[in-house]
């Protein structure tokens, strides 16, 4: 990508095809030819490709290579019309997707359990992604304490760095959400501020493996512990890190414990749509034993339509998407991903040794695969401003301000992207201090977030950017 100044980085980048390409605000009268339509959308997907298939954008894609994604939109293609809960017509989605769940389990050593009780027996269910993972297992901590225990108003504790999925969740399902504060220097959560939160409405706590602000792993050890003494549930968040963070810790590096080995851990969430390498639009739950998953599913039995029962908030699901993903991970294997994660990591070390070497740049925490920094001489919003023109896509983190670069397979597969990005980001950090005084153009959302009164004000801000999303223009 050429460089850009910030200005030309503003113009509408939601709205690109505006005056490109027709647009329909209704069902058009006669249909195109598909080589028409085939023609204008590989345009689209040629222009949009190329925006991160130079490695510069931090996390969002991580396809394992063209050839992978390709062997899966071929599996996709034999599976993509078939309706996962109409298990009797095709029965390969019960193989398919009791096997992924099996083999997601086998990694986080869902055999640890059996020492605690030979009864558990790691269990659990395909999601359509993170967030619904993680909201069906707050559904079941929800159920689980209202007909075990009583508990008519349940509360969950979390990290304020957290997934908002959790928040999501708490809305959803009419339960207390109770933040956390995370404080430096490396903002993980506190274990005595959790014990300290806990009343007899608690019914879970959480901890991520690892969060996505900063993709640092919380004292998952001492939580579980907590979980324990007070017979509550403890949710791992491993959306981010559940499928990778098992082959770094192979590899020799210095990963605290985060899955079923801590006694605590009642269930988990791991997404096989990130570092598991499927197609987008699949995750995995998992619970210690089958009395937690039975709260998750929901059944209808006088339907005058049938019998109707689902195993999580989805209804029908493309059977595309479980066969590849069952594909993905049984085509990889552990080899397969010991070779990507090792090659990952190569990139992450390189990343994170360039910014531990610029003075005015400070990691957070003990990084792996995620690196973040911050600043404490010039304003780090204004780097990313420079980034951005250089074509890199930073996640831009808030209170405090922050950056970080999650590193997928695509930056594996550009060779001395590593160099490039620690050579922008010296740019980056001159830039920063040749504006300062001024307000950085990251700000001026970033920045505003922290009090109910500019919470509000962003809010409405968002909630506009959704009206523009489904506006035809």
């Amino acid at each position: 990508m050429p460089d850009q100044t910030i200005e030309e980085q503003n113009i509408d980048p939601f709205k690109p095809y505006k005056g490109r390409f027709k647009s329909y605000h209704q069902i058009p009268e006669k249909g195109r030819a598909q080589k028409d339509i085939f023609s204008e959308l590989s345009t689209m997907s040629e222009e949009e490709n190329a925006k991160w298939k130079n490695g510069k954008v931090s996390g969002t894609f991580y396809h394992a290579a063209d050839e992978h994604r390709a062997f899966l939109n071929n599996v996709f293609s034999l599976f993509s019309h078939v309706n996962v809960i109409q298990a009797d017509l095709c029965p390969s989605m019960s193989k398919f997707e009791s096997e992924i769940v099996s083999m997601a389990a086998s990694i986080l050593h869902a055999d640890a359990v059996k020492k605690v009780n030979p009864e558990d027996t790691v269990c659990g269910t395909v999601t359509s992604g993170g967030t619904e993972s993680i909201i069906m297992a707050m559904k079941v901590y929800r159920d689980h304490a209202y007909k075990e225990k009583g508990i008519t108003a349940p509360e969950i504790i979390k990290p304020k760095t957290a997934h908002p999925a959790f928040d999501k969740a708490g809305g959803y399902f009419g339960i207390k959400v109770v933040d956390i504060p995370v404080e430096l220097p490396d903002f993980r959560v506190d274990p005595n501020a959790v014990a300290s939160a806990i009343n007899k409405n608690t019914v879970a706590i959480i901890g991520s493996a690892g969060n996505y602000p900063y993709g640092l792993i919380d004292p998952l050890e001492e939580l579980s512990e907590i979980a324990l003494a007070h017979d509550i549930g403890f949710h791992v968040d491993g959306c981010l890190g559940g499928f990778i963070l098992p082959w770094i810790e192979k590899l020799g590096y210095n990963i605290p414990i985060f899955d079923f080995r801590l006694p605590g851990v009642t269930s988990m969430s791991a997404d096989t749509h990130k570092y598991g390498f499927g197609l987008k639009g699949t995750s995995v739950v998992l619970y210690r034993n089958k009395n937690l998953r039975k709260y998750q599913y929901f059944n209808v039995p006088d339907f005058p339509g049938g019998i109707y029962v689902s195993p999580s908030s989805s209804g029908s699901r493309s059977g595309g998407l479980t066969a590849s993903t069952w594909a993905s991970m049984v085509y990889l294997g552990e080899e397969g991903y010991m070779k990507a994660a090792r090659e990952i990591m190569t990139v992450a070390d390189k990343i994170k040794q360039g910014i531990d070497d610029i003075p005015e740049l400070l990691l957070i925490g003990e990084p792996t695969f995620v690196i973040s920094f911050r600043s404490k001489e010039i304003d780090v919003f204004h780097v990313n401003d420079f980034m951005k023109t250089k074509g890199w896509r930073f996640n831009v983190l808030q209170l405090p301000p922050a950056l970080h670069f999650c590193v997928t397979m695509p930056q594996t597969q550009v060779p001395g992207i590593a160099d490039q990005l620690i050579n922008d980001l010296h740019s980056g950090v001159e830039y920063a201090k040749s504006k300062s005084g001024t307000v950085a153009e990251t700000t001026a959302l970033y920045g505003m977030a922290g009090t109910v009164e500019s919470n509000q004000m962003v809010s409405e801000l968002l909630y506009g950017y959704l009206d523009y999303f489904y506006t035809v223009v």
